[in-house]
């Protein structure tokens, strides 16, 4: 990064990868069942925030295309310009997770998925207790990460520098049971990007619901 890029890391990385992220993650089945799970249980015309909305596929555009309003995030501006010209019906704001404003109980949904790999763990911690307070109680919460136990790693993502800080599976689940959501389901998968430079990575995903009050 130059001296003079004030970009947050993750922003770096995901507007160098633009297109090829998406590209790389599109034959994931773990996250098409997630989407899946999540339209099963939304009701008509739900209000979801897709934290870390990406290009905006696949999940804000199958959410916006089964009729839901999705307000997608992201802290890349490559990433955010993507997103808003694939998928028409859905909006999309440029903002950092840990900084932005979040109402309580403003959404039907959130989900979240592989958005928090670039922060520490005490920023993991308060952005995932933010996002289930943004959802109303009785919400849903779709969340995603890679399960390692590590903190602070240099490492090579899809040929691009990055540090990476994770928790074990265990450790993500109580820290997302701390935060006041109720796993309902989970998934264990291994997934290989389709990317030269991509190497097998097991993905985690958490299906969860609010407490209602």
């Amino acid at each position: 990064m130059a001296e003079d890029d004030h970009r947050a890391p993750a922003a770096v990385v995901f507007d160098a990868l633009g297109l090829d992220y998406e590209k790389a993650f599109a034959a994931s089945e773990a996250h098409q069942a997630s989407l899946r799970w999540l339209l099963e249980r939304l009701a008509p015309g739900s209000s979801v925030l897709d934290a870390g909305a990406g290009t905006g596929r696949p999940t804000a555009e199958t959410l916006s295309g089964a009729g839901h309003r999705v307000l997608g995030v992201d802290v890349s501006p490559v990433m955010v310009e993507l997103a808003a010209r694939q998928v028409r019906a859905a909006e999309f704001r440029l903002a950092d997770l840990r900084e932005l404003p979040l109402p309580d109980a403003s959404f039907d949904a959130v989900c979240a998925y592989f958005s928090l790999l670039q922060m520490s763990r005490a920023e993991q911690a308060a952005v995932v207790a933010r996002l289930a307070r943004a959802v109303r109680p009785g919400g849903l919460v779709a969340l995603a990460t890679v399960p390692l136990d590590v903190e602070g790693v240099q490492a090579l993502f899809m040929g691009q520098p990055v540090e990476v800080t994770s928790f074990s599976a265990g450790a993500f689940t109580d820290l997302v049971t701390r935060a006041g959501l109720t796993v309902l389901a989970e998934d264990d998968a291994v997934f290989t990007p389709a990317h030269p430079d991509a190497v097998p990575e097991p993905h985690l995903f958490l299906h969860c619901r609010r407490a209602p009050e």
